[in-house]
This record gives C-alpha cells, structure tokens and sequence, in this order.
C-alpha cells in the first residue's frame, strides 16, 4: 500500500483499494486508457478522469515528500532544526505551506537585511524585540563609516530592515496576509501612458475586481493585455486594516517591543517584501487556475473534434481555397489515397468560372466524387459560391462542407505529410488534409499538433508544454476509445494507441508493408521492440477486420479469448449465432455467468457488448456534420430567422455556430438555454447539431448574434 492512499482515497471519495491498485498499475507501466478499459475490476470500474486524478495527486504527493525531505536535511545541516520546526514542516500538506517555513532558512541572495547583519547590526533589532533601551548612546555603539554604518539613524534603519525581513519570513504573517489577500484582495487595472485608445483591451483600462472572483478567461485577457503592455496591474487591499491585524500578532509574539518601531517596520514589511511576494505568488496561483480551466476547455473541445463521425464516400474533392495563386483541387478515394489534383481561378482576379466548371466536371466524372469539401480559410466565401452555383447546375447530386482548415498548412510542411507525398508540394498536401478530415477527422487530425487546431480559447497564452501534455492525453483518450484499424492505420495514428510509442508505430507500418496486411493479433509479437508488455497494453485496442477470429475486429482483449470460448459454450452459440442473439440469452444471467466462468461481472459485461458489435465504431453514434447543396450569404439573413448549424467552438462566455456563413454566430451564453448556464458545456458540445434563432446581423462586421432560446420553426 503507498503511503498515500488513506489521503487519495479521502481527497477524491475512493476506496482505498482503488487508489492502491490505480498507483500499482500505472507504476508497471499500464496506460490510463488499459486501466479504465481492461481492469475495471482492480479499479472498481473508475473512469479516465478519475485515474488520472489518483496518479496526478499520488505524484503530487511523492514530490511534496521528496521535498520536505530536503528542507528537513537542509535546516537540520543548518543546526537549527528544532523539535518544533520538524513536527510543523511533517504536518505540512501543501508546497506552498512547506516552502513558507523552509523561507527563514533558505540560502538567500544579499537583502537589506543580510548587509545589516554583516554590519553587526543584529543587537539593534533585538534589543527593539525586547523593548530594551535604543537610545542615541545605545546606538551610537554601532556607528562605523567603515562598515557603511555612518551614524545612529543608518543603525537604526539596519535594525529595522533585519526586523522587517523577519517579519515577512514568519509563517502565520504570511498565512495570515494570504488569506487576506485570497478573499478580499482586488485586482486593479490601469493604462499604462502609451497605450492605444484603440486596442482590444479597453474595457481594462480603467478596470477592477475581487481577485477570488475573475474567472478564468478574463485572467487571460489581463495577463495578454499586460504582456503586450497596455496595462499594468496591481493586487491591492486595505492596508491600514491589514497592517493593525498583523501588528497585534506581531506584538503577541515579541510583547515587550517597541511599537512605534514596530510599527515601521511592519509598514516596510508589508510593502516592500510581503505584499510583492504575495501578489507574484496568488496571481501565480490564479494563472495556473485560468491555465487548467483553458485546457480543459480545450480538451473538451478537441475531444469532441476527433470524435467527430466519418463521413463515408466512394470519393471526396478537397479545396483549398486562394486568391492569386487559384484554388487547389485533389480527389481522395475512400480510404485517402491521393486520386488526382488540379488548380482552378473561379476567384479574382481572374473569376475563371468556365475553366473552373470545366475542370471540375472532369474530376467528377473520372472519380465518381458525392462530396466537395472546402477549407475555410482566404478565399472560402467566394469558392462556397462559386460551388453552390456549380452544384445546381449539375445533374448529379453533389453536396459540399465547410472545414475548418486550422492546422493544415502545419500539416502540409510537415515531415510527416512529406513522407506521405514526397512529389507533392504544400498546397497538395494542405487539400488532401482538408478532405481526410471529412473522411476520417481522427485519423487526420492526429497527424497535427493539437495545439494547432482552432478549438481552444487562449491556447497561446497558456503554459505551452502543460497545454501539450493534457492534449496529448486527450488524443491518447480518443483513439483508444474508438480502436484502430492496424491495416489502414498510419504511423500517426498508431502512435497514440496505448503501450505504442512513435518507433513501435513505424515499425508497425514497415512490418505491414513487408506482409500486405496483418491476419491476427498474434502477429502484433513479431513486429521489431513490440514486446510481451506492449502487446498485452495495446492489443485490444487493435482492430483486424480480416481476421478469420472475429474477436480480432472487437474490444475485447486476447487474455479474455478463452473466457469467450467458454461463454459461447456455456449458452451453446457459435461465434456467427452469438453476434445476433448472445444478448437474449444472457439477459438476467450475467452474474451467474460470472461466477461460473470465473470473469469479473463488468468485463462480462463489455465482452457481451463487444461481440454483438464487431467492428463498431462508436462514433456512428455521433451527430454527423450538415451537408449543404447552396450558400448562404448575409444579405439572405434577417432578425428571428431560424437555422440548423453545427457547434465549432465552445468557450467560457458562449459557442460559436456555423449555420453555413464565413464567419461563425455567437450563441452567448445567458442565450444557450432557458435555464441558468454557468458552463457552456452543460449545454453544447463541438460537432453537436443545433436549431439557432438570429437575434442580430452586423453586416459591416460581419457579425451574427445568435440565441438557442424560444426557437421555433
């Protein structure tokens, strides 16, 4: 059992078997998404969430251990290590608390208060401490021009400095002063003298809050603004008050001081040393908070983007829309093999519809291509109509997209995408990319940086490998979750699956190159550095639909194949029979069944669903993107209209709603729904299709406000 368990397992309301088995796991190199999917049993059927949560805090926990073991080596080297001290820094459970009792007695640069001490200026502050006699003749004793000490006011000072660190140093004064500062602390905002009338960041220019109160998104709109130096900023409280609370406990300590003395040094205390470590510290703190939220928005946001559900099709057109240098035309088949590309100029300057008309039936015809995609970059109005007019002048049903194209230029100099099209240039790749993700978004996007797709809000103010870190997570979540197809699958894809890493991937891929496709899982153990362990950790992820063993095409994990065989015997099914009727006939047996077959009830549990779903992708299960056969301009839109649009973007204030236009509606969030909303994503999600009501239309700007309240037909 770790030595943290009792204190997970109360923080996070868990069994302590749970947390013990969670830390157990992961320190035998398990993945979270093997943990939550294949050993429900050990964890008691926790979710991703809730295992990363046990592993974050138990990591958390160990280094604020490894630490507290330093400082105790360290004040103890110092021989000032007292029983007193030692039992406060053992109780400590929080870094911030350790690191306030650890402040007296860490190696310090040169302060006020360490030159006073090399001037021999301690007696000074102590004889104040003790309310003994600081007299001129007192101090004149410690005049030395020589030292930097020229007369009885620079002793005086000296004293007071060491007295004002002292104070500062003092761990109640800071705990005490924390807490002033956390609940009722205000954040100002002023304008600095240069900066524009005209910036993005007005409203703070004369702006402030109660820090506890500031959400997240705005904390990031103050941090870019003062980064970009519009403002400063400046936590403040009432200082008078805060100076009397802390003077009493002050003098609660060192009773018999001088309080005019104290006074002064208190004062000096407070704005010179504690109030400026304080703020760093609090809006260190509360940064990390608005960090959190914003990827957490993100992550949500790019989880429901992977998810989004493939869109099947013998043949898709990508388009990446340009101006002077013509829109890049290619044809992907349906499994993203580059079929033929082309540039067409149906935009100024040169507004070839004819050539454009003429090139793209030939495309179409060739290929036998149902869908258009456009990226919706430069240039995407004007090629959405030059494709809505060119649609309904065809015979063929044909139906276009809009894609958001954030990420596919990163993509297209890419190293990857130059492997995949080495004789092909950038603007070829970036319209391959822009039709994969109509195919397959997931097995496209994972081949970007996350950081790079247009889902998140401030992403790039946020702490760039923290952010990293949890995106790749929620990619690593969202592959696992739906399974890979190991005979399509590229290296990109591979490398998200659990247990692989980016050289096991590749030698995947070379390996299936070298034997046309793989037939079972077994296989897997030949492919170069895939181990006995990695097997075990990703093999249940891996799709085969060629197999001739059906549960090869399923979730269910090869150590539970003999558990199968005596399931289907057990009900008297053959594999063919049980994927129709297995569910009939354990209904209200499972337990029985568990217990007979020696299977814990919630693998039972998913080997039943998984058999009866070779194959299933749960994405199916999805809302799919809107197809659209006509464009819709601004100058068609008027106030109480109603659209069906697709959520693009879920942030802290709202959603932002394509209903077919360039630019994206604005939902804000007091207009998500009937009820109060404090979290947008209570209500939507990025992909989820909606009805939305026009409530305003700024066709200067280019502006839509939107409400999903009261909408009807």
């Amino acid at each position: 059992m770790s030595t943290h368990t009792a204190t997970i397992a109360k923080e996070l309301n868990l069994k302590t078997f749970q947390v013990d088995n969670c830390i157990a796991l992961h320190k035998d190199g398990s993945t979270v998404p093997f943990i939550t999917r294949y050993r429900k049993e050990m964890t008691g059927e926790l979710d991703e969430m809730q295992v990363r949560a046990v592993i974050e805090r138990h990591t958390y926990l160990e280094n604020l251990e490894q630490r507290r073991c330093e400082i105790l080596e360290s004040v103890e080297s110092q021989g000032k290590l007292s029983d007193e001290l030692r039992q406060a820094i053992l109780k400590c459970q929080r870094l911030v608390d350790l690191e306030d009792l650890y402040l007296p007695f860490r190696p310090k640069k040169r302060t006020r208060a360490t030159m006073a001490r090399e001037r021999g200026l301690e007696p000074v502050a102590t004889a104040i401490l003790k309310g003994e006699s600081t007299d001129t003749d007192f101090l004149q004793k410690f005049v030395n021009p020589e030292q930097e000490v020229p007369d009885t006011d620079a002793a005086l000072a000296g004293g007071l400095d060491i007295i004002a660190e002292t104070i500062a140093e003092e761990a109640a004064i800071r705990n005490r002063v924390r807490h002033v500062l956390s609940a009722e602390g205000i954040l100002e905002c002023k304008k600095r003298r240069l900066a524009p009338d005209d910036s993005p960041y007005t409203m703070y220019y004369e702006y402030s809050e109660r820090l506890r109160d500031i959400p997240p998104h705005r904390i990031l709109a103050m941090n870019r603004a003062e980064q970009e130096d519009c403002i400063r900023i400046k936590l403040t409280t009432d200082l008078e008050a805060l100076e009397l609370q802390l003077k009493d406990m002050v003098l609660r300590r060192y009773p018999d001081a001088i309080q005019s003395l104290i006074s002064l040094a208190l004062r000096d205390s407070i704005k010179r040393l504690i109030m400026p470590s304080l703020e760093t510290e609090l809006r260190s703190e509360k940064n990390q908070q608005a960090h959190e939220h914003a990827v957490k928005v993100f992550g949500e946001n790019l989880r429901n983007l992977l998810l989004t559900p493939p869109v099947p099709a013998k043949a898709i057109i990508g388009i990446d829309p340009a101006y002077r240098t013509g829109c890049k035309v290619v044809v992907v088949n349906r499994y993203g093999d580059l079929l033929d590309h082309a540039t067409i100029y149906p935009v100024p300057p040169r507004n070839d519809y004819d050539g454009a008309t003429k090139i793209l039936q030939g495309i179409i015809a060739t290929h036998d291509v149902e869908i258009i995609a456009i990226g919706n970059g430069t240039a995407s109005a004007e090629t959405e109509a030059f494709i809505s007019d060119f649609i309904s002048s065809q015979k063929k049903k044909l139906q276009y997209l809009i894609v958001n194209e954030a990420g596919a230029s990163v993509y297209s100099v890419s190293e990857v995408a130059q492997q995949e099209f080495p004789d092909h240039d950038a603007t070829v790749r970036g319209a391959v990319s822009i039709a994969r993700r109509v195919q397959d978004p997931l097995a496209e996007l994972v081949k970007i940086d996350p950081r790079s797709i247009g889902v998140g809000q401030y992403q790039h103010d946020i702490n760039q490998n923290f952010l990293s870190a949890k995106l790749q997570e929620i990619v690593e979540s969202a592959v696992n979750y739906v399974g890979v197809n190991i005979n399509t699958a590229s290296a990109s894809l591979l490398r998200f699956v659990s247990g692989v890493n980016a050289t096991v991937a590749k030698n995947i891929v070379e390996y299936r190159r070298s034997i046309g496709q793989f037939t079972n899982r077994k296989e897997l153990l030949k492919v170069p550095r895939l181990g006995e362990q990695t097997f075990v950790q990703c093999a249940g992820f891996i799709r085969i639909p060629e197999s001739t063993d059906f549960l090869d095409n399923t979730g269910v994990h090869p150590e539970s194949y003999p558990t199968v065989q005596k399931l289907l015997s057990a009900v008297g099914l053959t594999p063919e029979e049980a994927q129709s009727h297995l569910s009939l006939k354990v209904n209200r047996k499972l337990e029985s069944l568990a217990r007979e077959l020696d299977c814990g009830l919630p693998t039972l549990r998913d080997i039943v669903e998984d058999i009866t779903k070779p194959g299933r992708d749960p994405r199916s299960e999805m809302e799919k993107p809107i197809l659209r056969s006509a464009q819709l301009s601004f100058s068609d839109i008027t106030e109480g209209q109603v659209f069906e649009g697709v959520v693009r973007n879920v942030v802290d204030f709202g959603a932002f709603i394509d209903i077919g236009l360039k630019n994206d509606g604005l939902v804000h969030i007091s207009e998500l729904s009937e009820r109060f909303v404090k979290n947008p994503h209570e209500v939507v999600a990025v992909g989820n299709r909606v009805k939305v009501r026009v409530l305003g239309v700024d066709e200067k700007r280019q502006r839509l406000s939107l409400s999903m309240r009261q909408v009807h037909e």
